[in-house]
Formats: C-alpha cells, sequence, structure tokens
C-alpha cells in the first residue's frame, strides 16, 4: 500500500487475472483435429471440465471448421485466460460473414444445410462475439470458469 500526495493510503487496484496465453497456432484443413486435441488439453488443464469443457470444444470446432469450409481455409486460433473465463479468439482473412448467418438466436430449420455452426456457439458459450467484414473475420467465444467452481459443473 502507497500514500497519496495528502497522506491517505493508496490501495492498488486489484491484480489482473490473466493467464499468459494457452495456445496460439495457425490452422488450416488438416489442423482441425490436432487443434481441438490441444484446445481440450490447455483447457482442461486451466480447470474446465465435464459438459461445459465438452460445449465450449465443440464451439471452438464449429468455428474453425466453419473457417476451413467458407473462408480461404486457413486462420488462426488464440486461447486465453482473462478475468476468470476461457477466451477463445478466431481469426481469418476470407470474405466476411453474410448477415443472415449473424442472427445467433436464429434455430436452424431441420432440412437447412449449414448454419449451425455459429448458432452452436451462441448456445454453448457464456459469450460471443463477432467482428466481420470483406477483409476477414474474428469471433471470440468466451465461458466463464468462476461458473465451474461454484455450481460444481
Amino acid at each position: 500500500m502507497r500514500s497519496t500526495l495528502d497522506g491517505e493510503p493508496k490501495v492498488d487496484a486489484a491484480p489482473s487475472r490473466e493467464w499468459p496465453v494457452l495456445l496460439d497456432r495457425a490452422f488450416g484443413p488438416d489442423d482441425i483435429t490436432v487443434l481441438r486435441h490441444e484446445a481440450t488439453r490447455v483447457m482442461t488443464a486451466a480447470g474446465l471440465g465435464g459438459d461445459r469443457l465438452d460445449g465450449f470444444v465443440l464451439a471452438v470446432n464449429e468455428v474453425i471448421t466453419n473457417v476451413v469450409l467458407h473462408a480461404g481455409g486457413e486462420g488462426r486460433t488464440v486461447l486465453k485466460i482473462e478475468d476468470g473465463s476461457v477466451w477463445c479468439v478466431v481469426t481469418d482473412s476470407g470474405p466476411g460473414i453474410p448477415g443472415a448467418y449473424l442472427d445467433g438466436l436464429h434455430t436452424p430449420e431441420a432440412f437447412e444445410l449449414g448454419g449451425r455452426g455459429l448458432w452452436l456457439a451462441h448456445q454453448l458459450c457464456d459469450e460471443v462475439t463477432t467482428a466481420t467484414g470483406p477483409i476477414g473475420t474474428s469471433i471470440g467465444l468466451r465461458i466463464s470458469l468462476d461458473t465451474v467452481r461454484h455450481s460444481g459443473r
């Protein structure tokens, strides 16, 4: 604790709950399975488990598969822990996501081909962020570690 100019004690800000990057990997069509296993390993080590782990890995898999199928085939995945949550950010340099697929609340029809990847991500993650345009897309997936610890799931 330090003192301010008027002699009052100054309380330092709470330390950040940020960890180093757990995984930073470029990927292509042949890397989906390897990346899924790497993500599972590092997220398990970080404390994510059970259905929450399985769901988050499925969401990550869907997003990287979308990059391979619809955005030129190559991208980058970064996994890190920040403020009690695991964040996965997947980026690509594809043409952007058509507006019809950005509505995470739209349930795909049973007979509809495709369109489930982002919908699943919205169902399985605590937060999904999307920045997209003609020079690429960045999708952030977040799942709280605190929920796991407090709920026992």
